[in-house]
């Protein structure tokens, strides 16, 4: 879930100041940019800063982002609308400056991760956001991608053949999601396909926030009865809809050949 960004913001111009407060401490991030920044908020599950954003100009909107290292260090991943740009990152003995630039004028999120959170190095079986649910319902902060996010920190990864599965999923899912995302952003009509496409896998994902799973072998069965549901939802279902109509079809020829 997100947790709010705390802020005590001071904007001078295009130079903004937000206080991000953690279990441990409070942080002051700087962000001197060309462009607005319309929204804020801090990940308290996957460690991620994100901004909403709002540019003027088609090219060279430029930002320096200075991130205390006691809060974020080690390599940092910056993300543009779900997709990675190029980045600078300078450090000094206790912040990291982080330049970016890119072209494209109207509204964005943008996104900075980080291998190490509060000196404790991440590790991401998890992987990134859900690009595809992202582009499809327009944002992290959409309800139906926050409850994957919900589901997959609080039930998935809560178990070790979860931990496997996600693993072994996001092998196979970033292979061809940042592809799919970007298609989605560039075509509304496929956007919209999409979305109603994933809704059934979506709302049987739900189930899994009511089981309650204590063990590994109730993460595998209530995991296999999921797939077999999706299996049944959009395979078997639609498979025997087709033959059905492909019989009455078939019986109408006869009837029309017989009269």
């Amino acid at each position: 879930m997100f947790g709010e960004l705390d802020t005590s913001t001071r904007d001078i111009g295009f130079v903004n100041r937000y206080i991000i407060s953690t279990d441990v401490d409070s942080f002051e991030i700087t962000f001197t940019s060309n462009f607005l920044i319309s929204s804020h908020v801090f990940n308290t599950n996957d460690k991620i800063i994100q901004f909403n954003i709002e540019t003027g100009l088609d090219k060279e909107n430029v930002g320096e982002i200075i991130i205390p290292l006691d809060l974020f260090d080690g390599e940092f991943t910056i993300l543009l609308d779900n997709k990675k740009i190029p980045s600078n990152v300078n450090k000094t003995e206790r912040s990291a400056i982080v330049s970016i630039e890119f072209d494209g004028k109207g509204k964005h999120t943008l996104d900075i991760i980080s291998t190490k959170y509060l000196g404790i190095e991440l590790e991401r079986p998890n992987g990134g956001g859900c690009l595809i649910a992202t582009a499809a319902f327009g944002s992290e902060l959409a309800t139906q991608v926050q409850q994957l996010r919900e589901i997959r920190n609080n039930t998935i990864l809560q178990t070790q053949s979860g931990i496997s599965f996600m693993t072994t999923f996001n092998h196979f899912y970033y292979s061809f999601s940042p592809a799919v995302a970007d298609y989605e952003r560039e075509n509304q009509i496929f956007k919209e396909v999409v979305k109603l496409t994933i809704t059934p896998l979506l709302t049987s994902l739900t189930l899994l926030q009511y089981a309650d799973i204590d063990s590994e072998s109730e993460m595998l069965g209530y995991g296999i009865g999921i797939i077999l549901l999706n299996i049944g939802m959009y395979f078997v279902a639609p498979t025997v809809l087709i033959m059905k109509i492909r019989q009455r079809v078939n019986i109408e020829k006869l009837d029309e050949k017989h009269a």
